[in-house]
């Protein structure tokens, strides 16, 4: 049985980590193959944007699997590159991944999601990075994600005290942007996911990478940044699409160059 499956629909990709029985929890096993997965869906030009979700209605993914991958990490300790980290310690994925959470997203299940762009949430999903309850703290950029999306003051009480939130205040917080019934949470991903894919995929990418590059810069060099970006689409074919589809009261037509 694969422990990721990978679905690829038009242009977007569905990701579901597939290991429902133990809540999706992460083994060596699994996240070496998320990591193939994401790379595929980098390198494919024909994909747009993907949706990480979990199988089965109980989680999303409820962090490490204790009984394997913990014994592991201590085994390889001052090895870091023994466990591949993938898309929670690449920063440099730029087409746009979306999170659907079904139930428990605990530990590196939230740090799989804070990696993504976008994070819908089912109304039974909780959050938590309950790392210190197991005298670890998150190593997959857990402290740094969440200090960065929501208020300083709850991510320390989370982070300090393991504590878990449920939907409704992930909602509230920032940490989510929206909170639907179970039953609609994959097709409000697509519809996410359909949305993204409509506007110019360059553009997409550019804005992307001003966001998560120029979070790391001070505000003058960020604008640089975003500058370059800007001047390199003025040149794209999809920029001249979409001036001439606005024209001409169209839908554009991009095709990523």
């Amino acid at each position: 049985m694969s422990l990721v499956k990978y679905e690829k629909r038009d242009r977007i990709a569905v990701i579901t980590l597939n290991r429902p029985r133990v809540l999706n929890a992460i083994n060596l096993a699994l996240m070496e193959e998320l990591n193939r997965v994401v790379v595929d869906f980098q390198n494919d030009d024909g994909l747009l944007v993907a949706i990480v979700t979990g199988a089965g209605e109980r989680a999303f993914c409820a962090g490490a699997d204790i009984k394997t991958l913990l014994p592991y990490l201590k085994t390889t300790r001052g090895r870091p590159w023994a466990f591949p980290g993938g898309m929670t310690r690449d920063t440099r994925i730029w087409k746009p991944l979306v999170a659907a959470i079904n139930g428990f997203c605990l530990g590196g299940g939230l740090e799989i999601a804070l990696a993504c762009d976008l994070r819908i949430a089912a109304e039974n999903a909780s959050f938590g990075l309950t790392d210190v309850n197991l005298g670890l703290i998150p190593g997959q950029g857990g402290i740094q994600r969440l200090m960065r999306i929501i208020p300083r003051t709850v991510a320390a009480d989370m982070i300090l005290t393991g504590r878990s939130i449920d939907a409704t205040e992930a909602y509230r917080l920032g940490l989510v942007n929206r909170v639907v019934p179970l039953c609609e949470l994959l097709v409000a991903a697509e519809e996410y996911a359909r949305t993204i894919c409509n506007a110019a995929p360059l553009a997409v990418w550019a804005a992307k990478e001003a966001m998560v590059s120029g979070a790391d810069m001070t505000l003058a060099q960020a604008m640089e940044l975003e500058l370059k970006l800007f001047d390199f689409l003025l040149g794209t074919e999809d920029f001249n699409e979409g001036i001439t589809a606005f024209t001409e009261k169209r839908a554009p037509v991009f095709r990523g160059r």
